[in-house]
Order: C-alpha cells, then sequence, then structure tokens
C-alpha cells in the first residue's frame, strides 16, 4: 500500500531543496507555548532574518501542523497567526504536539488548530522532508528526579533514531544534565559542543560537565555527519553552542523556585517544561 504524503511543504523551501540550497529547519512551540505575543513574533521574524543573512543564504523552514498536514515552511500569514493563537484562552488553538501525539492530531484535523512541533515531532518531520539541519533554544532530557519517576524527554530516542543535526544552546537547564549526558551517551548519540570544551547549559555557557566532544567548524560538522552516514548510524547528532550572553546564577535560583512550585502544584509530563520556563523567565525578570 502506498503511503499517502503528509508533508505540506512552503514552495520557496521546496525550490531549495530540490536545488540542495541549505535550509534550516525551526519548530513552534517556542512560539505557541514559549514565549507571549508579539514577543514571540518578533523572534520569529528575527531567526528567519538570521538565517537569510548567513554567508550560504539559507532558507528557514518553521515546522508545525495544521489541517491534518505536517507544515514545512510557514507563510508570514500562517507565523502571524500560529504566534497569535498564544493569546487565547487556555491556549487551545495550539496544542504542543511531540512524536506520540502526531498520529492523533494529524487524524483529527481539529479545525483552526496548529499542532505546535517539539524538537522531537521537529526533527521527525524535518527528516521526512529532506532537511538535515535543524536550530532551537535548549533540548529536552532527562527530568531533575528523572531517575526515580522516568520523566524523560521523547527528544532522546528520536535523536537516537532521526539522523538530523541539532544545534542548540545545550540541554534545558532545568533538566538534569548529568542523566542526560548519560543517557544521549548510552543512545549513541554524537554530541560535541562548538568552541568549547564545556557543555553548555542553555542559559549558561557552561553546565560543569565536559563536553564528550568539541568541533571549531561548520565543516568539521558536516564531515562528522557524512561520516555516520558512512558508518550506517542512523542517530542524529546534537551540536551545542554556548550562550554568549549568561546570566548563570541567578537563573538557577529561578530554576529551584520554579521546581518546588511545579512539584507542589503537581505537575507532570508536558505541561512541566513551558510551566518552567514561563516562571523562569518571570523571576529572572526575562533573563
Amino acid at each position: 500500500m502506498a503511503k499517502r504524503t503528509l508533508l505540506k511543504v512552503l514552495p520557496e523551501v521546496s525550490s531549495a531543496l530540490s536545488l540542495s540550497k541549505a535550509v534550516v529547519a525551526l519548530e513552534s512551540t517556542i512560539l505557541a507555548h514559549g514565549l507571549p505575543h508579539p514577543e514571540n513574533l518578533m523572534l520569529a521574524k528575527e531567526l528567519s532574518s538570521i538565517i537569510r543573512s548567513a554567508d550560504n543564504q539559507a532558507i528557514p523552514a518553521t515546522i508545525a501542523m495544521k489541517d491534518g498536514m505536517c507544515c514545512v515552511g510557514l507563510s508570514s500569514e500562517e507565523i502571524q497567526d500560529l504566534c497569535s493563537s498564544s493569546d487565547s484562552s487556555n491556549n487551545i488553538r495550539a496544542i504542543k504536539c511531540s512524536t506520540r501525539d502526531m498520529p492523533l492530531f494529524l487524524a483529527k484535523k481539529p479545525a483552526e488548530t496548529w499542532g505546535a512541533t517539539t524538537v522531537a515531532s521537529t526533527m521527525k518531520i524535518a527528516h521526512l522532508a529532506g532537511i538535515s539541519t535543524f536550530v532551537t533554544g535548549g533540548t529536552g532530557g532527562v527530568h531533575r528526579g528523572g531517575e526515580i519517576d522516568m520523566d524523560i524527554s521523547a527528544d532522546l530516542p528520536e535523536l537516537a533514531r532521526t539522523p538530523v543535526v541539532v544545534v542548540s544552546a545545550g540541554v534545558k537547564s532545568i533538566l538534569d544534565i548529568g542523566l542526560t549526558l548519560e543517557t544521549l551517551e548510552t543512545l549513541g548519540v554524537p554530541v560535541a559542543t562548538y568552541g568549547s570544551n564545556e557543555f553548555p547549559a542553555f542559559f549558561s555557557p557552561s553546565s560543569g560537565f565536559e563536553a564528550p566532544n568539541r568541533v571549531d567548524s561548520a565543516e568539521e560538522v558536516a564531515s562528522a555527519y557524512w561520516t555516520a552516514r558512512d558508518l550506517g548510524m542512523l542517530t542524529g547528532m546534537l551540536i551545542t553552542v554556548p550562550n554568549p550572553d549568561p546570566a548563570g546564577a541567578e537563573v538557577e535560583s529561578a530554576i529551584q523556585e520554579a521546581l518546588a512550585e511545579a512539584k507542589e502544584m503537581g505537575l507532570s509530563g508536558k505541561n512541566v517544561t513551558p510551566f518552567l520556563l514561563k516562571a523562569v523567565s518571570d523571576k529572572s525578570q526575562g533573563k
């Protein structure tokens, strides 16, 4: 039985891929759940500008789901609509979707509702579309206390099975970075930090853990990616780039307060990260 296509690719992105031009995938959860409007719209425009102004004039492809389709690249009108969804009551116009949520969300085709993709689901869709590079703020991992309650992000198994280079500022600092690095090693995922021997922690350039590997150029990353393919490895690759404007200790204090509040409220699963990110932002005055 032939597979039906679930991809709706923006013409600009489709053209770039057909010409083997650089295309950079972007997630949509940060726009729908990570930042309020209009800050999220400003971020979307800034990211697009940065990617387009790169030396190779890459094409940005924000990924989301809508009307039963995986959207690879969004028009300016779609970006505006997605970003404005963060203002809706209980945010019912945008549902956070990881890989496990994709089949049901796409099959149901909820009217006027966006499926905001996480790192895991963005990787999945990017790979289906033939995009091998994905940039995000921070990747998921093992939550603090995860050795007890097994709260582990779907980002990690997706990195183990989907050959996409994920570039981020490190693992989100609200997580247990040590356990996350151990899990990535167990899963066989290549991990390196760009221009540093230290593994970053999202807000901070250093997590206190040594980077498993170091790379100093985009050429090194590309060479490692294709070498992995030559070896028959089907994993992704995590390349971390330290935050050049760190907030450090102040953010860690805010994280501890937010974790205590989340535990008191009984939050779990995919509701934890959006709450913690907003709480940390509020407590650190947006730092």
